[in-house]
């Protein structure tokens, strides 16, 4: 047992998780798979039109940066769906720079030492980022629980030091990672940045001791990065302040590409939603758009690809509805089978009342798939008239109007041209090169 009362319980050296070189697999769109080494990425030429031409040539002269991700959400062997969003940031940071993440699992009931760290060994979790489990000795006396928190990072990013990784930058996923993380920062005088997802804002859900937790995360942290501007706002709406910028999430362009088949004009036009089946994501608006659809037409199917408490309640809905030939619930699929969903799709609908971005919409369009979202904040900010369609929230009977409208006026869309936007704003490419700069900035400026 080490004097600071912690553990490292090593599913492979920390040592070497910390200093190997790093490099990882892809699936590049013919379907071969390539390590991606830290060899100067793909940037859109002026030409091509990419919104990160004026940084092409620093990115790719500028040496690897060490990024420290810290985060409370992320996939894991119990929930490997959950915060897929932090791993796809890590990764496009890994084209770049060279990272370790920090997952803060949670507190562990009679754990023999204050806290214990595990190296994450299972590749199909790693995706090529080295990452580091931290779990915590639960109290029955919460604020003990949140110090305890607290001190095992402080321990753990010391040892992490010890191990030859000194960041030169802390990047947190979510204001609640942030206290411990930013204290740390100031100590140790590293630049650090908080990236925020997190939909209670836009949905008014936070509490007094999340405020306290969001606030002093945002107050110093050397920049805040919402995914969209509508969450910013949410944000401010707070009274919150801080040095925003917005990153988006990613779509991952190795595995959201379009079909390389020709198209046929098939008679039935096929619709998908893919996303958790909560009642955030207005399902029951689908379903009732659904219905008054079938009134009118019959040239269509919907696939809807998700799971959660809601599912029997929604599908009883259908059949209630007499959708059962018209809708098929597909329940959790793995990402390659999502993104094929995407690619045979017609049309992609977002139906949710409030979204802070929402990836698979954003993977959709990787796959040139035009969308038809509702007006529930981050989408709105990318769904434009070229790649899809908005309408309010809500709203069963405007939802209806335009999947009609799209279905109608699907020949408008380019699916290559909607692919290229895509790829030009939501790459791992495109993101990771925005944050390599952004990391640079700050460095310099410290």
């Amino acid at each position: 047992m080490c004097p600071d009362a912690g553990t490292w319980t090593v599913g492979g050296s920390i040592s070497r998780i910390c200093r190997a070189p790093q490099t990882r697999k892809v699936l590049d769109v013919r379907g071969d798979v390539h390590s991606r080494y830290a060899s100067p990425p793909y940037l859109p030429g002026p030409k091509e039109g990419g919104p990160h031409n004026a940084i092409s040539d620093t990115i790719m002269d500028a040496p690897r940066l060490k990024v420290l991700f810290v985060t409370n959400w992320y996939p894991s062997r119990e929930e490997p769906l959950k915060a897929l969003w932090a791993r796809e940031h890590a990764k496009s940071v890994q084209l770049h720079d060279d990272v370790v993440v920090l997952h803060c699992v949670g507190p562990v009931p009679k754990l023999g030492d204050l806290w214990r760290v595990e190296a994450e060994s299972d590749d199909e979790l790693l995706e090529g980022v080295p990452t580091c489990r931290m779990h915590y000795r639960h109290s029955a006396i919460p604020w003990v629980t949140y110090f305890i928190y607290l001190w095992s990072i402080f321990q753990v990013f010391r040892q992490i030091v010890r191990e030859g990784f000194r960041p030169d930058i802390i990047h947190v996923h979510v204001y609640d990672a942030g206290a411990p993380a930013v204290f740390i920062a100031k100590l140790n005088r590293i630049p650090v940045v908080v990236a925020e997802h997190f939909s209670s804002f836009p949905r008014r859900l936070l509490g007094p001791l999340d405020l306290a937790k969001a606030w002093l995360a945002f107050r110093w942290a050397d920049r805040v990065l919402p995914v969209s501007r509508a969450l910013q706002d949410a944000i401010e709406r707070y009274g919150l302040r801080a040095r925003f910028e917005v990153i988006p999430n990613i779509a991952d362009t190795a595995l959201f590409f379009p079909s390389a088949e020709v198209r046929s004009d098939s008679h039935i036009k096929r619709i998908v939603f893919v996303g958790q089946l909560a009642p955030v994501k207005g399902i029951p608006f689908l379903l009732n758009a659904a219905a008054l659809l079938r009134c009118k037409r019959d040239d269509w199917h919907l696939d809807i690809v998700g799971n959660g408490k809601e599912r029997m309640a929604y599908e009883r809905r259908a059949a209630d509805l007499k959708l059962g030939d018209m809708v098929t619930f597909q329940g959790s699929r793995s990402r390659a089978e999502v993104a094929e969903f995407m690619r045979q799709a017609d049309l992609f609908v977002l139906p949710s009342l409030a979204e802070t971005f929402s990836a698979p919409a954003a993977e959709a369009l990787a796959c040139g798939t035009p969308v038809l979202s509702t007006r529930c904040g981050g989408p709105e900010e990318f769904i434009v008239e070229d790649v899809g369609f908005l309408v309010a929230s809500g709203d069963a009977t405007a939802l209806f109007q335009g999947l009609d409208h799209m279905l109608n006026n699907l020949h408008l869309y380019s699916r290559q041209w909607i692919s290229q936007y895509a790829r030009d704003r939501f790459s791992p490419e495109a993101v990771g090169a925005r944050l390599h700069a952004l990391y640079r900035s700050l460095i310099g400026s410290g």
